[in-house]
């Protein structure tokens, strides 16, 4: 069916139309300024995938900062990250690392750079529910620093097959600022 046709017929029926693939705000967390640490628990399993939306910055004295993912507060050396990187103007790297304590989610900017520059992340968790297979992510993330800044392409494994019903996002070093916001929808 076209998408004018689902429309008229939606409003036949007193309903707009609504595409597929809808996103819903499940939770919005700012930090206090004190804490490293953000957590989602009790994610409901009524979706097919899971995103998560940040902005932040850590009070850590250097440029950038890791965000790392768990779930379900597994700290055991059953997940894998690969990364690609892009900084400033030079070139960039990639690595891959096996048996971590976490997932990449991405860089944040850290507290020697100017008060303004934040990072961003926007990180896909695909799959959470099913218990058929190990639990991949992927997250692209960067802040630009006037030339000095990076992009980061990350994809992750979580080598296990239980549903993910909460995620940790852990700052590498320091604490998250006030102004950070971590938010997680809900991908139908």
């Amino acid at each position: 069916m076209s998408p004018i046709l689902g429309i008229w017929a939606s409003q036949i029926s007193g309903r707009l139309w609504e595409p597929q693939g809808a996103y819903d705000a499940l939770a919005t967390v700012t930090p206090s300024g004190s804490t490293g640490t953000i957590t989602f628990a009790g994610i409901p399993s009524t979706y097919k995938h899971l995103q998560i939306r940040a902005i932040g910055r850590s009070d850590y004295a250097g440029s950038n900062v890791q965000l790392a993912m768990r779930f379900n507060s597994d700290t055991a050396a059953n997940y894998s990250t690969h990364n690609l990187i892009g900084v400033g103007s030079g070139s960039g790297t990639a690595t891959g690392t096996a048996n971590t304590t976490y997932v990449e989610g991405g860089q944040m900017a850290g507290a020697t750079l100017s008060a303004s520059i934040y990072g961003v992340t926007i990180i896909d968790v695909l799959d959470y529910q099913d218990t058929n297979k190990f639990k991949t992510s992927r997250s692209l993330s960067g802040f630009d620093a006037n030339g000095s800044g990076q992009v980061l392409l990350s994809s992750g494994a979580w080598r296990s097959s239980v549903a993910i019903n909460s995620i940790t996002l852990i700052a590498g070093a320091g604490n998250w600022t006030s102004a950070s916001q971590f938010t997680l929808y809900g991908v139908k």
